[in-house]
């Protein structure tokens, strides 16, 4: 069952001759127990989307439905006020109240529900005590690290038990080894308590860590979605393949087709290739990920030959650029290498030609 469907959802800001379209038709539905992460460069429209979803944004176009309820119809003009929609929020910056304690800024919610204290305190507790944060219910934020601030606003986001949490950038905030640590606990703790979760970033290994499906946003419409896996290894357009991983791309010409074999021309080399996507004519792009790529010190076949410029050091492995004149490769090495010529291969099924 769909917890959440959007259909055909158009949204633009300004009025008249001024309007800037920011949705431009997007689709997408979240089942019961499901991740979906919107993925996207800057302005793509993911965060409008969530937004629009949350009842902070008025579409123009389209219907937003949250289970059997319709929150928003852009035939009828209705539009359901945010705060009946009954979705729990994370926002990027965890919009804690500075002034109440870890327990009041997750109660905040259902004391406006007029629940009974006793009840309150009782479904505080108990989400405090989920999140590793039950010790913590006499604190105030500022006396907290940035994982546990995150952690309250994912607390006062649960606390109601919605159908749907929305997050909005959620781990931005933390540096890059706590996001490491905080993307597996938000990972576990979605699938531990079943819930529905729709997800803006546009960090495309967040994406794939925690979600169990990506939509990838490009310019206001859906370029792509998809599992983690398929979207990786299977991206239908030049802009899925580039925002989804590390990429060498080259300059090439088709010199024959049969059906998604592809023989290449690269600086005077022929290369195999396999075709990905409608593009079906001469002016194409050639991309291979950067861990596909094989160095060689001997000749071996579907590769070319090129000097080692500098290997730069990341910790579980060298990453090493080849270079000759406009030519440039990246590939990744265990081991520092000498100076000298090198044969880096190209597997014909991961030479993907768009």
């Amino acid at each position: 069952m769909n917890e959440l469907s959007v259909n055909e959802l158009h949204l633009d800001y300004g009025t008249g001759a001024h309007a800037n379209p920011i949705l431009k038709g997007v689709s997408m539905h979240l089942q019961r127990g499901e991740v979906v992460a919107l993925l996207g460069p800057s302005g793509s429209g993911k965060t409008t989307l969530l937004r629009a979803v949350a009842g902070l944004e008025s579409p123009k176009q389209g219907d937003i439905n949250i289970g059997e309820r319709r929150v928003f119809d852009g035939a009828t003009g209705y539009e359901m006020p945010a705060e009946q929609r009954n979705l729990g929020l994370v926002f990027q910056s965890y919009a804690l109240w500075p002034h109440k304690t870890v327990f009041d800024n997750v109660a905040y919610g259902l004391k406006l529900r007029k629940m009974a204290k006793e009840q309150i305190a009782a479904k505080v507790n108990e989400v405090l005590t989920q999140l590793g944060l039950g010790h913590l219910g006499e604190r105030f934020p500022h006396q907290l690290s940035g994982g546990q601030q995150q952690r309250v606003a994912i607390a006062r986001a649960l606390v109601y038990n919605p159908p749907v949490i929305l997050l909005d950038e959620p781990l931005s905030n933390l540096d890059a080894k706590l996001r490491e640590e905080a993307r597996a606990f938000l990972r576990e703790l979605i699938v531990r308590l079943g819930l529905s979760a729709l997800m803006v970033t546009h960090d495309q290994a967040e994406a794939m860590a925690i979600s169990d499906r990506i939509l990838l946003l490009n310019n206001g419409r859906i370029e792509q979605q998809g599992n983690p896996q398929s979207m990786y290894e299977t991206p239908d357009t030049l802009f899925t393949a580039e925002f989804m991983g590390s990429n060498n791309r080259l300059p090439g010409s088709v010199v024959s087709r049969n059906g998604t074999a592809v023989q290449l021309l690269v600086d005077g080399v022929a290369l195999h290739g396999t075709a990905r996507g409608a593009n079906t004519g001469a002016d194409v792009q050639p991309l291979i990920r950067v861990e596909e790529v094989r160095i060689s010190a001997s000749a071996v076949d579907n590769a070319l030959e090129l000097p080692l410029l500098t290997c730069m050091y990341l910790g579980d492995r060298w990453e090493c650029l080849f270079t000759r004149g406009a030519l440039s490769l990246r590939a990744y090495s265990k081991y520092r290498l000498e100076a000298g010529n090198y044969w880096l291969q190209m597997p014909a099924d991961k030479l993907w030609v768009f």
